[in-house]
């Protein structure tokens, strides 16, 4: 079955921002570090390579954590979760990504004013706007309200009493 042109592009974009921004932002961040030690005892300390590191490892981690949720490779504690039923575990689903989808609504509207608020604010050696660096927040939250979304879907559709084919 081929796939839509909006679903290639969907997933072309989810590519992009949780596999291929991340690991450019990590690969640049080493390469920086590695620069920052050289200069630092080879010829004189840099001052734009910290700034740079904590800004890359920012968009790297919440980027990164994007992919995490994707392919569920994050770390959970499933003692209970594994010791009940498939009802329990699908009540235990939709109460934990319903609050945390919740939570993730409630927390986009002021993230967003805070992101463009930093927009005045510039990085004191690299004069990049905050508002850029601290994007990848907001990426984030619509990401992780897609997916936590995409499941409470899933489990409330398990829900509903299935039709059985007439003969």
């Amino acid at each position: 079955m081929q796939m839509r042109l909006s679903g290639r592009i969907l997933l072309t974009t989810l590519d992009v921002l949780e596999i291929y921004i991340p690991t450019l932002s990590f690969t640049l961040m080493f390469v920086v570090f590695i620069i920052e030690i050289a200069w630092r005892y080879l010829v004189v300390p840099l001052t734009w390579t910290m700034e740079f590191s904590l800004m890359a490892f920012l968009w790297t981690t919440l980027l990164g954590a994007c992919w995490a949720l994707r392919d569920d490779s994050h770390v959970v504690f499933g003692l209970v979760y594994d010791s009940v039923g498939p009802t329990a575990q699908r009540a235990i689903r939709l109460a934990g990504n319903g609050l945390l989808f919740l939570a993730f609504c409630i927390a986009l509207y002021p993230s967003w004013k805070f992101v463009a608020f930093m927009g005045f604010k510039k990085a004191d050696v690299m004069q990049i706007s905050m508002s850029i660096v601290f994007s990848p927040y907001i990426a984030f939250t619509v990401l992780t309200l897609g997916r936590l979304g995409y499941k409470l879907w899933t489990d409330l559709r398990s829900l509903a009493p299935r039709k059985e084919a007439c003969p």
